[in-house]
């Protein structure tokens, strides 16, 4: 699949060094959370536990920033359903890695890596998911057009490792 390799390849060989060890979720993303209504910015639940682990604590992160669309993100990243992340009143991705700085004081990792990881996972999750509807062991219509979110979500991670960047990546700069 186009990128995917590429971005496998990458992934590998940009290993970061350990960060410490946390109960991670691992599925860390908007639609798992419980909002408190009078207050959206504030997370009273957290949903979906099954994948549990021990664990870097910077792969929720990843895994949030994988899920997580901008504004200037390409029509096609904008278009998946995983939450109205890239409407006005939202922080950017770099705003996410900002606000877990600060609260966390870590500010020496490479968000980078963690966004592009996050999106191959995802990928990978996307796949396996699209191959059991193809071969019929799933008859969910929802799962038809998930192969073409296999190739946005490695367009996505490439696009990241050629800017160098998690922002502004259906920009021109």
């Amino acid at each position: 699949i186009e990128d995917i390799e590429s971005v496998a390849r990458w992934v590998n060989t940009n290993l970061p060094g350990e960060s410490g060890a946390a109960v991670v979720h691992n599925d860390y993303k908007y639609d798992n959370v419980m909002l408190d209504p009078a207050n959206l910015a504030r997370i009273v639940a957290v949903l979906d536990w099954e994948m549990a682990t021990v664990g870097d604590p910077l792969l929720d992160l990843g895994t949030l920033l994988g899920y997580w669309s901008d504004p200037d993100d390409p029509p096609e990243m904008r278009a998946r359903p995983y939450g109205p992340t890239f409407l006005p009143g939202s922080l950017s991705r770099k705003g996410v890695v900002e606000a877990y700085a600060r609260k966390t004081g870590r500010e020496s990792f490479s968000p980078l890596f963690y966004y592009v990881f996050a999106l191959f996972k995802i990928a990978v999750i996307v796949q396996q998911i699209y191959k059991r509807y193809v071969e019929g062991s799933t008859s969910d219509p929802r799962f038809r057009a998930l192969g073409q979110w296999v190739r946005v979500l490695g367009r996505q991670a490439a696009l990241a490792l050629e800017k160098g960047r998690i922002d502004r990546l259906g920009t021109g700069a």
